[in-house]
């Protein structure tokens, strides 16, 4: 990957060692001074299992992409973990990742990698911070950076810094109430942003509503249901305008919080383009009342798939203006 702003360096211009972690995949790579990500690789989460599995995997995956290239010296590892977590001490359990529960991933790295210095964070915090160092956001001072996919999370930019709040979840926007009489939601609570947009309700949604895929035998996705609503399909439409009407309302909401100057939207759902990105963009408008609110730009993401191991590496990035942990 190109680095977008060559002379924004990583502290020392030292090499990264970048992890993303999520329900569903975890990537690694080795990340350069100017954002460039080298000897990516990804294996699927075995999330539903106990947690030595996980770890385990994940370990076989960091011996794999470190024996790639070549073992280089490593002087920081950044992480991007599927929250919730307890930060910074980098104590994880995260509602998509069964068998970790209060698992203290920072310190079992760090002992890994015999005292190297680790920083972790939420993964759409890492999203927001990838955009906003080398991506869409990038010269930004007020940013959203958002996921939507298997959940809906993200990171804040406030006034040129990340926002950490007081656990490191603040930007948890998948988690502001969209419909207090909404669905349920895996965080114990209802009518969340998450529990209505994010890709697995999207699908239930329109399953519910009774879709069923065109061509036979193929999944119950959100690229199946997007290549549906390409094709017509009046269900598999309102799936999308449901959703994406919840993200703008609560993009609406963020907006008139913080007065933001850019919401980057990336993950899964997001790749059915139009098809989300229409409906979010009129509900924002119809819930932005305020011209410092209607202001905010909302744009699909750039990095795509390295913004993962990107933002977990931009943790050293910038004079620690993404980090303010110990």
């Amino acid at each position: 990957m190109s680095a977008k702003r060559p002379n924004s360096k990583l502290a020392d211009d030292k090499l990264i060692l970048a992890i993303d972690i999520g329900g569903t995949k975890m990537a690694v790579g080795i990340v350069d001074g100017d954002g460039n990500a080298t000897h990516v690789d990804r294996t699927p989460s075995p999330a539903n299992q106990r947690g030595d599995a996980m770890w385990d995997a994940l370990n076989r995956l960091l011996d794999s992409v470190l024996k790639d290239a070549g073992n280089p010296a490593i002087t920081g590892i950044g992480v991007g973990c599927a929250g919730p977590m307890i930060w910074p001490e980098g104590i994880v359990s995260p509602t998509n990742i069964i068998g970790w529960r209060d698992f203290p991933l920072r310190r079992k790295l760090e002992e890994r990698f015999n005292g190297v210095p680790v920083r972790l964070h939420n993964d759409a915090i890492c999203m927001a911070i990838a955009e906003n160092w080398k991506g869409a956001a990038a010269g930004h001072q007020n940013a959203l950076g958002m996921v939507v996919s298997t959940g809906v999370g993200g990171g804040l930019i406030v006034d040129g810094r990340l926002l950490d709040g007081g656990f490191g979840n603040a930007g948890h926007i998948g988690h502001i109430v969209i419909d207090p009489a909404g669905p349920a939601c895996r965080c114990g609570g209802r009518g969340c942003l998450e529990a209505i947009a994010r890709g697995p309700a999207t699908v239930a949604w329109a399953v519910e509503e009774g879709w069923t895929p065109h061509t036979a035998g193929s999944p119950l996705d959100g690229k199946t249901l997007a290549d549906d609503a390409r094709a017509g399909d009046q269900i598999a439409i309102e799936a999308f305008r449901r959703a994406g009407t919840a993200v703008g309302i609560g993009l609406a909401s963020a907006a008139a919080l913080l007065d933001l100057d850019i919401a980057v939207i990336g993950g899964g759902l997001v790749q059915s383009g139009d098809l989300l990105m229409t409906p979010i963009k009129q509900a924002f408008q119809e819930h932005a009342g305020m011209t410092f609110v209607k202001r905010m730009k909302i744009v699909p993401a750039e990095l795509d798939q390295l913004a993962g191991v990107v933002g977990a590496a931009a943790l050293f990035a910038d004079g620690n203006r993404y980090w303010a942990g110990a």
